[in-house]
């Protein structure tokens, strides 16, 4: 049996999976958490690394590994490869005015659409970069090279030290808003946009190019290429064009696969590249299952009990909304946006009420995530809803109601891990393309949409916007 190894470094823990390269069956597994907050320090990455491949029993017997991370995060190393300050998280908001700042100084949005395919806020990595070279310019100077998690994570698996040995892939670059994932090249005007000056940046590997041979934790492995969460997501679900994927975890996001990348002048719709050559437009919300958490710890109950109110309310809560920009909001972009719960009567101040409002505030966000890939003149066959919080039985039931149309839910699987050790597979076999492991049988959740539900959000979201929060 030729075994492979995913990682998925994710905001809040590093999952690895061992898996037979021939058919994608786990073979075994390990997890570690991550330290909470929206910067870090890298080695909390590695140390939860080791962590995870230790539980997993060791990464020795495999012959191959790659690694999904977070998407955005700003790395920056000086010329001796050590780390000039914490990694600034894809969820840190401080730099939103330093995204504004950028826009205006290229032209406006469009001008960013045409450029990379989006439209810079906050979680993009150039974003961050101007804040660290605004408020700290020492560190600015000092950085030699800025990559990202997964770029740095597999550095340190390659065991190197020079700056020339990072690499990315052409998925995770096109979140740093300085890649234009349709010419596959750096913007290096965009670069010193951002930061002043014009630091290395990793090599970007095609789909099935090997980073070289790893060192640490698999000595002599093939190391795949690695790529963002998001696209290592897609690659694990084996999703085509057609399918988007929900997923529903720290964030929200909808992902489609595509051929074509977008130009969302907007700023809703990222025109991200996906792990296999082509393309995965995506929208993000930062508001997703911590919403489900934070409604659980306010009524004092587990996720299932949680659950289980929330089916005891009508579909609406009798006109209860809760929109939940609770961490502010990414789309629409609303960095300093705290929630809002309207619609508190005698009749909604229930648990059962609140709970429900909980579930329709995420799921409507993505709903007007489909809505905007649909009015794009995508082709939506399959909508497949995955993450801790698609694990939740009023979300499953709930959501055919919100977004009128059927969800098929996998079985609880690791996406990202899974799509790393496949990419790794791929990487191990060399092939046109990715291995057909078989795919697991899904639950399909089908229900009569209620509209008033996405109508009354509407209303809700209306007025928080004309607040101005």
């Amino acid at each position: 049996m030729t075994l492979v190894a995913g990682i998925d470094s994710s905001t809040q823990s590093c999952t690895v999976v061992v898996v037979d390269a021939e058919d994608g069956s786990v073979v075994r597994r390990g997890r570690a958490a991550h330290p909470p907050g929206t910067e870090v320090d890298p080695q909390a990455w590695e140390s939860a690394l080791d962590e995870a491949a230790a539980a997993a029993g060791g990464l020795a017997d495999v012959a191959a590994l790659a690694v999904g991370a977070q998407q955005h995060g700003y790395v920056s190393l000086d010329e001796g490869g050590d780390v000039v300050r914490p990694a600034l998280l894809w969820n840190d908001n401080r730099s939103a005015p330093q995204a504004a700042a950028l826009i205006s100084e290229l032209g406006g949005p469009d001008a960013w659409a045409q450029s990379v395919g989006s439209v810079p806020v906050a979680s993009f990595t150039a974003t961050k970069a101007r804040w660290v070279a605004d408020h700290e310019p020492d560190h600015a100077r000092r950085t030699a090279a800025v990559c990202l998690p997964h770029d740095w994570l597999t550095w340190r698996l390659l065991g190197a030290t020079g700056l020339d040995a990072l690499t990315t892939d052409r998925g995770d670059a096109s979140g740093t808003a300085w890649f234009d994932a349709r010419a596959d090249a750096y913007r290096d005007d965009l670069v010193e946009l951002a930061l002043g000056h014009r630091p290395v940046l990793p090599r970007v590997l095609g789909p099935t190019e090997t980073a070289g041979e790893a060192r640490r934790l698999a000595p002599g492995a093939v190391l795949a290429a690695g790529t963002g969460d998001n696209m290592a997501a897609a690659l694990g679900l084996q999703a085509e064009v057609g399918d988007v994927v929900l997923s529903i975890g720290t964030s929200g996001v909808a992902c489609a696969v595509a051929t074509e990348q977008t130009t969302d002048a907007t700023g809703t719709i990222a025109g991200f590249a996906d792990a296999t050559g082509g393309f995965l437009p995506l929208v993000a919300t930062l508001n997703a299952a911590r919403v489900l958490d934070a409604g659980s710890r306010l009524l004092g109950v587990d996720h299932a009990a949680f659950s289980d109110l929330a089916l005891t309310a009508p579909p609406g809560c009798d006109g209860l909304v809760l929109v939940p920009y609770l961490e502010g909001e990414r789309t629409p972009a609303l960095p300093d946006a705290t929630g809002s719960l309207l619609g508190l009567t005698l009749a909604t101040m229930t648990p059962g009420h609140l709970a429900r409002a909980c579930v329709e505030g995420v799921l409507c966000g993505l709903a007007d995530a489909l809505d905007a890939l649909r009015d794009t003149g995508m082709r939506i066959e399959r909508v497949i809803m995955v993450g801790g919080g698609a694990q939740s039985g009023a979300v499953r039931s709930i959501a055919p109601q919100v977004f009128g149309t059927d969800v098929l839910v996998p079985p609880a699987v690791e996406a990202v891990a899974m799509g790393a050790a496949r990419q790794a597979a791929w990487a191990l076999a060399g092939t046109p393309e990715p291995p057909a492991w078989p795919v697991p049988g899904v639950d399909r959740y089908a229900g009569d949409p209620v509209a008033a539900v996405r109508e009354r959000y509407a209303e809700a979201r209306q007025h928080v916007l004309t607040r101005g929060r």
